[in-house]
């Protein structure tokens, strides 16, 4: 039963109770009425004054009644209150329980998901010791072979040291047995002859003349825009093949200066080139990511060798047959080319880019310079690395090969050309002039036809030739304005030709 309901029954109460009460003294109070309405003088004043005095008891009873009224109005109020809070506190109290369950469903997932981590993290600290224990075997197989690699250079040293004792007694015996040639008269038919075979008996084979130091630049031709990269000449020629940033190239007479053959068709900037040993087919490396061989009589591309990923920085024929062709790109491979079939037959990967490459004389090894700066000779028909040799502490940039084949010439970004046994890789000479800086990861140095001298162009516009003999220079080319990017001698023992980054191509007697 609600308080509301009590408390109209217990108002209804008090009043059946007042009326009761007044019902009561009315009844007790009538015979004072009667009385008083005789008239009896005696008790007259008597009677009166209890009249008023139960008249006054009767307003008092009035007065609580309406006191216990407004008490009564004021408690329902108060219970209507309360009632209205106790249904308001009800609702709070059952959002906070509803809350409350919220909470807790959320605790107990929060618990579950930190059980699933805490048996993660158990996991992973469980590999991290794995990993730990497999890091330390590592580390002592490291400092093994750490101590075995000390041990394998020391005797490598020593050995390095026993050859080039050796080296220097044959380079002795060689000089005498030089010294003896000339005294007998035959000295120019020891130039002529390679590995013991006279070359002049063969057929198809170079002509070699003495070459001579250059000092007039006889030829100043404007040759591609953009600059030129690469030159060579035609074997037993004076004829100069070019190409440049234009994708284009041509063919120079160098005794008139004269443009005798346009070659057109590349896709890209020319960044090498090489020519067959019958001066059939010129074959360029571009930037296109491919090789174009053309057929220099014609004028008309005859392959377009596709393969490399990324642009072709370095190409040589080689010169046993002239099907096989080798290149270099950015893509890390070195591949080999049959021209006659016109696709890739052997391809080698590794780590470090090449900048230059050529074949060896006997066409079966592929001697490359690259980008660490390390010299490597790889067998062409497997692919396999037969050696490597520290060339240089900055990439490698120009890589020729000497007449006979018996010295390799490179050049560096360490602005420092270097000469190395072409069998043994031993060193054989280091060739350096102050103000001579190399201009790029493609500038090419060269040998002259007979050995002698070394021709090398500079970030400056000048031409450093040293006497590979004396190890010293002997002239100094001006002429160009701009970089030097290539090097060649003729043949024929001259011209040399040169050139530069603006496109301009000099030669020189």
């Amino acid at each position: 039963m609600s308080r509301e309901v009590l408390a109209r029954e217990a108002i209804n109460h008090a009043l059946k109770a007042l009326n009761k009460r007044h019902l009561i003294e009315e009844g007790a109070h009538a015979p004072a009425y009667i009385a008083l309405s005789r008239p009896i003088i005696s008790q007259g004043s008597e009677w009166k004054e209890k009249a008023e005095n139960l008249e006054m008891e009767l307003q008092q009873c009035y007065k609580a009644q309406s006191r216990l009224s407004e008490q009564l109005v004021v408690e329902v109020a108060e219970s209507r209150a309360l009632k209205a809070s106790l249904q308001e506190k009800e609702t709070a109290i059952a959002e906070l329980e509803k809350e409350l369950n919220q909470t807790r469903d959320e605790c107990s997932q929060l618990k579950t998901d930190l059980e699933e981590k805490i048996r993660a993290l158990e996991l992973l600290m469980i590999e991290h010791q794995q990993l730990k224990a497999q890091l330390e075997q590592m580390a002592i197989k490291a400092k093994n072979a750490e101590a075995e690699n000390k041990m394998l250079v020391d005797r490598w040293m020593l050995q390095k040291m026993q050859d080039a004792e050796r080296l220097n007694e044959a380079n002795a015996l060689y000089e005498d047995m030089i010294e003896r040639l000339k005294a007998s008269g035959l000295e120019k038919l020891a130039r002529e002859q390679v590995d013991g075979i006279v070359r002049r008996s063969e057929e198809g084979a170079e002509f070699f003349a003495e070459s001579t130091v250059p000092s007039v630049c006889s030829h100043r031709i404007n040759a591609h825009e953009g600059g030129c990269a690469s030159i060579l000449f035609e074997y037993n020629s004076s004829k100069l093949i070019s190409g440049g940033q234009d994708r284009s190239v041509k063919i120079w007479d160098t005794s008139t200066g004269s443009l005798t053959h346009n070659l057109s068709g590349c896709l890209g900037s020319v960044l090498d080139l090489a020519i067959t040993h019958d001066n059939r087919f010129v074959i360029a490396a571009s930037s296109s990511n491919n090789l174009f061989v053309w057929d220099v009589s014609s004028g008309r591309i005859r392959h377009t060798l596709t393969g490399h990923t990324d642009k072709v920085c370095a190409v040589d024929v080689s010169k046993v047959s002239s099907r096989h062709v080798v290149s270099a790109a950015y893509d890390r491979t070195i591949k080999v080319w049959d021209l006659q079939k016109g696709y890739c037959t052997n391809t080698i990967i590794f780590h470090s880019n090449c900048n230059a490459l050529c074949f060896s004389t006997d066409g079966l090894t592929i001697c490359s310079g690259h980008v660490d700066g390390n010299l490597r000779l790889w067998d062409s028909r497997t692919g396999k690395l037969l050696s490597e040799v520290a060339a240089h502490s900055l990439p490698i940039t120009s890589i020729s090969l000497s007449r006979n084949g018996n010295v390799v010439l490179t050049s560096g970004r360490d602005n420092v050309h270097n000469l190395f046994d072409g069998r043994s890789l031993e060193a054989c000479g280091t060739f350096r002039a102050t103000g001579n800086r190399v201009a790029s990861n493609w500038s090419r140095s060269c040998i002259s036809p007979d050995d002698n001298y070394i021709a090398a162009g500079s970030a400056d516009g000048s031409i450093c030739i040293w006497s590979i003999s004396k190890a010293d220079i002997v002239s100094t080319l001006k002429e160009h304005t701009a970089p030097v990017l290539s090097c060649t001698w003729s043949g024929l023992g001259k011209p040399l030709a040169s050139a530069d980054k603006n496109g301009i191509v000099c030669t020189w007697t």
